[in-house]
């Protein structure tokens, strides 16, 4: 299918096309996002959020653009946004003391620490369980479901609730 029609084809909804756009870009997506260096989210978040986005907002798809290309800004976009907002969190005061750097760093990442558990205890028990089995002692979606009888996709759900959620707080605060 050449470039024109299959982004026509994303952009009436397409069921078929986007499956296809999944299968053939999710392990491109996750190696660009590894690339980055996140203190909250996976690579597999944001590439299920370039997906939801894709999806979300088809119809503003340029059919005379190659869609990997699309596809691609829409991640980085989707990355440079959270880091932008993930660094607003841990701007420190110009005017406060002068600290070691190390102190300063451990301050920093202390403060990020606090309120990051802070927000996941704002969620509801079983995301706030999920989220945290998920991110902070990393376990997979498999193993998430073996220990809560959960299915893999509920699971997903979960993560990407309760990160949307927390990504909201960040931008709050």
């Amino acid at each position: 299918m050449d470039n024109k029609k299959f982004i026509l084809s994303l952009k009436k909804g397409n069921e078929a096309s986007f499956k296809e756009a999944y299968l053939n870009y999710y392990d491109k997506l996750i190696n660009i996002a590894k690339r980055f260096n996140f203190t909250v989210l996976t690579p597999q978040d944001f590439v299920q959020e370039t997906f939801l986005r894709l999806y979300n907002k088809r119809e503003l798809l340029n059919e005379d653009v190659l869609f990997d290309k699309q596809l691609f800004t829409i991640c980085k976009n989707i990355i440079i946004n959270h880091l932008n907002r993930e660094n607003k969190i841990i701007q420190l005061d110009p005017f406060q003391f002068e600290m070691e750097q190390e102190d300063v760093e451990t301050g920093i990442y202390e403060e990020r620490k606090e309120k990051l558990y802070n927000f996941i205890n704002l969620l509801p028990e079983q995301q706030q369980k999920i989220f945290t089995l998920h991110k902070l002692e990393n376990l997979s979606y498999k193993e998430i479901a073996a220990i809560t009888d959960l299915s893999e996709k509920t699971i997903a759900n979960h993560i990407y609730l309760a990160s949307k959620f927390i990504r909201k707080k960040i931008e709050e605060h």
